[in-house]
């Protein structure tokens, strides 16, 4: 019976920091990690080693039912975080919570606040300032995002390869401008639902970026043909365009983009005539689109 329960091994029994904070804790979701510590003292303190040292903390699937003092206890002690994912958390995190856990992670490099609405400028001028490596940047829907706070990041975080400023309504063509005159390595650009972006920030965008492979002009109502054309122009690694509800560019500049199989979320007018038709018919006539 001794030899039997000699042989016996406990998950606890393994090396935390070599075997299951590397490979299996860092499977398991949130939610499972915050149960497990409420097992025994011993699975608590695993679990506050593997916060201390995780590289990726996304909060996206249970914002919600986190509370802030939980999520500022949960990574007090990180300094190593390269991925944060704010996503959700509108309802309770602010410039308080936040600042803290930005300040003591210098090595960041994915970070998402979209839909944050109770963070403040303060948030982003401190990423700006803390994390030189940052490559992504999320702040769709953030309306508290200003042009200060845009320049800031900008001239810090030069190597930034993709942000959303979806719905950012305070940027205007001034800090779009700069952005694109700073941040060199852009593949990834999204400025939809802002009717303050013009052809302005976009032929400046084209000219300075021309690594770009994503662009979402989604609802710029003021962007036109001559800066998809400068686009088309300069930046010869574009895969996708969207341009729904632009309703100022027409085919003429988008067609040359199609030719080089860009993706594009605007149908052709010919297609878009033969969809319509089927709706109204209830069949589309066989006609011949390579013509």
């Amino acid at each position: 019976m001794d030899e039997e329960a000699k042989m016996r091994t406990c998950l606890l029994d393994l090396p935390w920091e070599d075997v299951l904070v590397p490979h299996i804790l860092c499977y398991l979701p949130l939610q499972h990690l915050v149960s497990l510590q409420r097992v025994s003292k011993q699975f608590h303190s695993l679990i506050q080693v593997y916060l201390a040292n995780c590289r990726t903390f996304n909060l996206s699937p249970t914002g919600p039912c986190v509370p802030k003092e939980a999520f500022c206890t949960m990574l007090k002690d990180n300094k190593v975080l390269q991925n944060l994912s704010l996503q959700n958390c509108s309802d309770w995190v602010t410039d308080k919570e936040l600042l803290p856990i930005i300040g003591q992670n210098q090595h960041l490099q994915r970070v998402d606040m979209s839909g944050c609405v109770g963070l403040t400028r303060h948030s982003l001028v401190a990423v700006s300032l803390s994390c030189m490596h940052l490559q992504y940047f999320g702040l769709a829907h953030c309306e508290w995002v200003d042009s200060l706070s845009l320049r800031s990041l900008a001239d810090h975080c030069g190597g930034l390869q993709s942000i959303d400023l979806t719905a950012c309504r305070q940027l205007k063509d001034d800090a779009i401008c700069y952005l694109a005159r700073k941040c060199l390595k852009l593949r990834s650009l999204s400025l939809a639902v802002n009717a303050n972006v013009t052809d302005e920030s976009v032929e400046e965008v084209a000219k300075n970026c021309r690594e770009l492979e994503q662009l979402d002009l989604t609802g710029c109502l003021r962007v036109r043909n001559q800066s998809i054309r400068t686009l088309a122009e300069y930046c010869p690694k574009l895969q996708s365009l969207k341009v729904n509800h632009c309703h100022n560019v027409t085919e003429s500049s988008l067609d040359p983009l199609r030719k080089r199989n860009v993706e594009i979320d605007v149908e052709p007018p010919l297609q878009r005539a033969l969809v319509l038709l089927q709706d109204v018919l209830g069949f589309a006539p066989f006609i011949n689109l390579q013509i």
